[in-house]
């Protein structure tokens, strides 16, 4: 009998060696598993000295992973000055190659290693995320090339991933029908605030998935990898991912001090690079409960992997009562 997989995960060396057969770069001398996540990542050095990230994408409630338009948006972004990370192709010319796994095929693909230390608290620090973010958003202004899988609009940021978490094994009867009226109260909301700009957006810019670097001139820039949730979508959702990062996850949290100063610093920084309307400020709130209905999504498509516990009923009714605080929530301004 033959037994299902729901997903497994190769080793490092396993990685190397396929990425040795499929990319010209030459021998891999050194690789390491750095974390399992949605996706499954790796670090590898090349006899050279070269080092790459490899990205095994995982299966996810959305789809396929946007493999054509993030290694086109990459090479974009980077023709207009931007720090980022970009795909690096197989020797056949591919942005993506398929392994054979367990479980089926999955896409792997291969980014340019960065240095650098995760943005930190001090103000210095997190003006050069902002601006770095801003200045990502003015480069995807001119953007025209292969058009994205996925638009990160209310459907897919909210709709979809709640109801993937109503179908969640935890998810009972009395918490379903409050789920589903928050979500309903969600858009309404949102909706309400009239038209909101649009940007290409990083997807999931929380200030974890760049690293703070100094140039030339000992000044701190942003470099920004991980773009696998990249899209055209609502800048009101793309600044809300750092002051959503920020908030406590409990019932009766509020921002600390300290937080509040870092979204001022955050948000100060940004507009001097770029205005932003004040509808689209007004949504940001709005939006860092909708990121928080989207990662409550993406947690029930992983039950497979995971395991039902990783979301237990006891949690649900807790994320409940947050997601209810937080129809009230208002940041600095």
């Amino acid at each position: 009998m033959e037994l299902e997989i729901a997903q497994s995960t190769p080793t490092a060396a396993g990685i190397a060696k396929f990425v040795q057969a499929h990319y010209g770069l030459g021998e891999v001398i050194e690789s390491e598993f750095l974390r399992r996540s949605f996706n499954q990542v790796y670090r590898l050095g090349f006899a050279d000295g070269r080092r790459v990230v490899a990205r095994l994408s995982a299966e996810r409630p959305r789809g396929d992973p946007n493999v054509m338009f993030e290694a086109a948006a990459l090479e974009h972004l980077a023709r207009a000055g931007c720090r980022v990370s970009r795909c690096l192709p197989a020797a056949n010319g591919e942005i993506a190659v398929q392994v054979p796994l367990p479980e089926g095929s999955r896409a792997l693909m291969l980014f340019e290693h960065l240095d650098g230390e995760f943005t930190g608290d001090s103000a210095e620090d997190i003006r050069a995320f902002a601006q770095g973010l801003a200045t990502l958003h003015v480069a995807g202004e001119t953007y025209e090339g292969p058009g994205s899988a996925y638009s990160l609009d209310l459907d897919y940021l909210l709709l979809r991933p709640l109801q993937g978490l109503l179908r969640a094994p935890t998810m009972t009867a009395e918490l379903r029908p409050q789920f589903e009226q928050l979500g309903e109260r969600l858009h309404a909301d949102i909706s309400a605030l009239g038209a909101l700009r649009q940007v290409l957006c990083h997807g999931d810019a929380h200030g974890n998935n760049n690293f703070i670097v100094r140039n030339a001139q000992e000044q701190c820039e942003a470099v920004f990898f991980d773009f696998d949730e990249t899209g055209p979508g609502y800048l009101a959702y793309e600044l809300a991912v750092y002051p959503w990062l920020l908030h406590p996850r409990t019932t009766d949290g509020v921002l600390s001090d300290k937080a509040k100063t870092q979204w001022k610093h955050f948000i100060s920084a940004y507009r001097e690079a770029r205005p932003v309307a004040d509808n689209d400020l007004a949504a940001v709130p709005r939006f860092m409960a909708v990121r928080q209905f989207w990662m409550l999504g993406e947690n029930a498509g992983r039950v497979p992997v995971w395991g039902s516990q990783a979301m237990p009923t006891s949690v649900l009714r807790r994320q409940l009562a947050m997601l209810r605080a937080w129809e009230k929530l208002e940041l600095p301004q």
